[in-house]
């Protein structure tokens, strides 16, 4: 016996890898008698899912040109049909999959027919007679594409047998499965938009509320204390280079507090020693990621809201905690605070009244894209400051900066 089995340890790993190895063999072979023995209708649906699940993806993207050409081959799989194509709202032809693209023109003038009408149009083997012997195309059927009841394209299948109302029922089908990808995908591009525009409100009311305050302070000290004036003015413009970009709807945290630095220095400077403020940031949380501009509007309304109606000013702390699979972020004032209730109703009608409305548009964002479980948090009362809290997942898919 080798030399390193003769401790009990070694012999002890050996054995458990023999019996690990024996258990994977046993599954494998588990797995595979039970694949032999599955009936064909549970190999059909398994196919079907799996075909339609390769094909989503595309479809999710919207209808075009790419998306066409790459779903039609799964997708001709399940029709089993001699070719299969797609056209745009206009009629013109996206992909095609199969053989006899020369009746390109026949399906064509049939997707005219369905945008037309709205209906599905089939046309037997007399009325598209090519005359070329090699071509096995026996007729088609071209059913509609519809989002919210809008048709955006047709779906069209040349069968080299006659297009019976198994074939019929099939392609609608198969249609009804493309028209629903091509809904979320509108959806997905609706959500973006709406994401887009409420990032621009936020940026309109920065511009407002922030900008003359921090040209009067510049101002005020270019004779005073020009140095101080000109690192001031280029934080200022940093800031608003951050703040207007048009790259993205997602930053890091450590992006996003960078920016808040130079923020707050503005405001240091305009508030002086009666504006205090802590950072408590762990570093493993510095690279999670968050909707643009998620925390500086918390900070502005801890400034604006919290301590400009303080005599005496106040402080601000500002912590992110790792907290497993999500980070923990709040900003918290010792300011005015003001009553729990008031606050929930001028957030309900911020697109109207104007109040509080950056704390509305990130609640809002921060439920967009991670859930509703992942709203604001606010904790606040007359007298007692106000304690804003959020929690954002290290991971979500679909999401990164």
């Amino acid at each position: 016996m080798p030399d390193f089995l003769n401790s009990p340890s070694a012999l002890l790993f050996l054995l458990v890898t023999v019996l690990i190895v024996a258990a994977i063999a046993f599954f494998m072979l588990w797995r595979a008698r039970r694949r032999a023995f599955a009936s064909p209708l549970e190999r059909a649906t398994f196919s079907t899912l799996h075909t339609v699940s390769l094909a989503a993806p595309a479809l999710r993207e919207g209808l075009s040109r790419q998306s066409a050409a790459f779903a039609l081959p799964y997708l001709r799989t399940l029709l089993e049909t001699c070719a299969l194509t797609m056209t745009d709202s206009q009629a013109q032809s996206l992909a095609w999959d199969g053989e006899a693209d020369h009746h390109t023109m026949d399906v064509v003038e049939l997707a005219k027919q369905v945008m037309e009408t709205g209906r599905q149009q089939v046309a037997s083997h007399t009325a598209i007679d090519c005359g070329r012997d090699d071509c096995v195309v026996k007729g088609i059927v071209v059913v509609p594409l519809e989002t919210e009841g809008n048709i955006v394209g047709t779906l069209g299948a040349l069968t080299d047998s006659t297009a019976g109302p198994v074939l019929l029922r099939a392609t609608a089908e198969v249609a009804r499965y493309i028209s629903s990808q091509l809904e979320l995908a509108e959806l997905d591009e609706s959500r973006a938009r709406l994401n887009r525009a409420e990032v621009r409100a936020l940026r309109a009311q920065i511009s407002p509320h922030f900008v003359y305050n921090a040209l009067t302070t510049i101002s005020s000290l270019i004779r005073t204390d020009p140095s101080r004036a000109r690192e001031l003015l280029i934080e200022f413009a940093d800031f608003t280079r951050y703040s207007f970009r048009s790259a993205g709807e997602y930053t890091t945290l450590q992006d996003e507090l960078t920016n808040i630095e130079r923020y707050l220095m503005i405001e240091r400077a305009r508030f002086g020693d009666r504006l205090d403020v802590r950072l408590q940031i762990a570093p493993e949380v510095l690279s999670v990621v968050l909707p643009f501009l998620a925390l500086q509007p918390l900070v502005e309304n801890a400034v604006r809201h919290g301590l400009a109606g303080k005599p005496n000013g106040g402080s601000i702390t500002i912590t992110a905690e790792n907290a497993g699979s999500e980070c923990v972020i709040s900003v918290e004032d010792d300011g005015v605070g003001m009553d729990p209730r008031r606050l929930r109703d001028d957030m309900t009608d911020a697109h109207l009244s104007g109040a509080h409305v950056g704390l509305g548009n990130v609640d809002d964002r921060m439920r967009s894209a991670f859930g509703d479980d992942f709203g604001l948090v606010v904790d606040t009362a007359p007298g007692a400051g106000t304690k804003i809290t959020l929690r954002v997942p290290k991971f979500r898919a679909g999401i990164r900066a």
